[in-house]
């Protein structure tokens, strides 16, 4: 499966990322590779955390693109 996964800059320069399509899903890093290594554990994590109690895995329905104005 693939997920879209939203990063946001924080204005102390560290980042934050979090997953729509996966509630409660979120990390952080003090860089964008940081923050990308983090999120994909999260969410192995997360999908391995809702399998272990009998809980679906939601479908990726979230779908991304940048408007450039």
């Amino acid at each position: 499966m693939e997920y879209a996964v939203i990063i946001e800059k924080a204005p102390d320069g560290s980042f934050s990322a979090f997953v729509p399509d996966l509630p409660g899903c979120v990390s952080c890093g003090d860089s964008r590779d940081e923050v990308q290594l983090a999120i994909q554990e999260a969410i192995r994590w997360h999908i391995d955390s809702l399998q272990m109690h009998g809980e679906a895995v939601p479908e990726p329905t979230t779908s991304v693109f940048q408007v450039q104005v």
